[in-house]
């Protein structure tokens, strides 16, 4: 069990290390005019085509329990696949890198939440309370702290979709924990990607027609490798295999880390600073976390 939890961790450390790199290429994407959905739609075309040959005979062979379940599975993908990434390159065209990390790094409450209202796993007082604190976070950040901005309703539109990535993959991963699984994970997640990507499809579409088009060159080859090798395939295995192992509360608290990671990154590469709303907004994040991850006092003492 020690063993099981030592990988668990290793994996989870390394989830959060290329999750915050996906923010760092995603905003160097939008510095170099690749639309987002166009983006999102070959990571997962090109990331699923480099599972099939290990995944074809396992889903056939699966078929009936696939269809059987494919309302979840559609869901999974949805969340998942077509919106939370898609919503993040699309976010990092209008936001900061650091305003992105801080709000992604909300997660591990909403998960506790999202577990709670689905009845996956219980919750308490403190959990609720943390719930508040960081939505108070996320909310300092959106409005920059700035009564005039609140005022004129003229918030960064980045901000605002990015809270739409953030419920998207709170959901997602809550509903992870919820079954279990008949397939590999790596057929899970072979399913989860195709559900994504039939949904994705018109999304992609209907930006082309828009005109916003792909410049093929290296700039697109580099991001797209990055995105589809480790944020694309490596963290998503890696993260289904540490939910497996520890739960999905316990492997929400690694998404801790993408904020120090990606804030690291971020002033490094694009010279971002960290603003007096990101501090703000960081103490009432750090404080529901904090909050949502203490037990009632009778439970500690629970054998």
């Amino acid at each position: 069990m020690e063993n099981n939890n030592k990988l668990a961790y290793f994996l989870l450390i390394l989830t959060t290390l290329f999750w915050s790199g996906n923010f760092i290429v995603g905003k160097s994407a939008s510095l170099y005019e690749i639309p987002p959905f166009s983006l999102n739609f070959f990571r997962w075309l090109f990331a699923g085509l480099i599972l099939l040959p290990f995944t074809f005979k396992e889903i056939i062979n699966k078929k009936n329990y696939i269809f059987q379940n494919i309302g979840f599975f559609i869901i999974l993908g949805i969340t998942s696949i077509t919106v939370f990434n898609s919503i993040v390159y699309y976010s990092l065209y209008y936001t900061q890198v650091i305003s992105g990390v801080l709000m992604i790094s909300t997660i591990p409450v909403w998960i506790i939440f999202i577990s709670s209202i689905l009845k996956i796993e219980k919750t308490n007082i403190f959990q609720i309370a943390g719930v508040f604190l960081s939505l108070t976070g996320v909310i300092f950040i959106i409005t920059k702290a700035d009564i005039d901005l609140i005022k004129n309703l003229d918030f960064n539109k980045g901000d605002l979709t990015m809270v739409i990535a953030m419920f998207a993959w709170a959901l997602y991963s809550a509903l992870l924990k919820k079954k279990k699984y008949e397939i590999s994970q790596i057929s899970l997640l072979q399913v989860v990607i195709i559900t994504g990507l039939v949904f994705l499809i018109p999304i992609y579409i209907i930006e082309m027609q828009l005109g916003y088009l792909i410049n093929l060159g290296t700039p697109f080859y580099l991001t797209l490798t990055y995105v589809v090798l480790f944020p694309g395939l490596a963290s998503f295995f890696f993260w289904i295999k540490g939910i497996s192992i520890i739960g999905a509360n316990r492997a929400g608290a690694f998404l801790h880390l993408m904020p120090i990671f990606g804030a690291i990154m971020a002033m490094i590469i694009f010279d971002e600073k960290f603003m007096f709303y990101h501090i703000l907004g960081a103490i009432f994040i750090v404080a529901g976390i904090t909050l949502s991850n203490k037990k009632k006092i009778n439970e500690k003492h629970k054998v």
